[in-house]
């Protein structure tokens, strides 16, 4: 059984940055695609970001693009999500995934974290 749990959320202001992380365990990591999704009230869930495997490629949403970061480190089974010049748009519960497949859809992503709440606001 794989099991995520996100951490590195909060209340921040405009222009302000935040790292979350996602700890996994249960399974070997590296053998799985990784992902970050966020869901804000009233609204689906969105892709925020990808990577692949072995960390040799990401993927970013175009509204993330240039202010957000994926990465992992396979060696502590964890995947994290930098997210710089915070925009109030950006409040969302965040997301960790894990696939098999390279992918930005949800429904590719076998697991799931429990989510971390992120709010901008001044």
């Amino acid at each position: 059984q794989v099991h995520l749990v996100e951490s590195g959320g909060g209340l921040v202001q405009p222009g302000d940055s935040l790292r979350l992380s996602c700890k996994i365990s249960g399974r070997t990591f590296s053998g799985y695609h990784g992902a970050w999704f966020r869901q804000a009230p009233g609204k689906e869930r969105e892709f925020v970001a990808a990577i692949a495997s072995s960390g040799s490629s990401t993927h970013y949403a175009d509204s993330v693009k240039g202010r957000f970061t994926i990465s992992r480190d396979n060696a502590q089974n964890t995947e994290y999500l930098q997210m710089t010049s915070l925009k109030p748009e950006d409040t969302a519960v965040y997301y960790c995934a894990l696939s098999n497949y390279w992918s930005i859809n949800s429904g590719q992503y076998a697991y799931w974290g429990q989510g971390t709440q992120v709010t901008v606001s001044s």
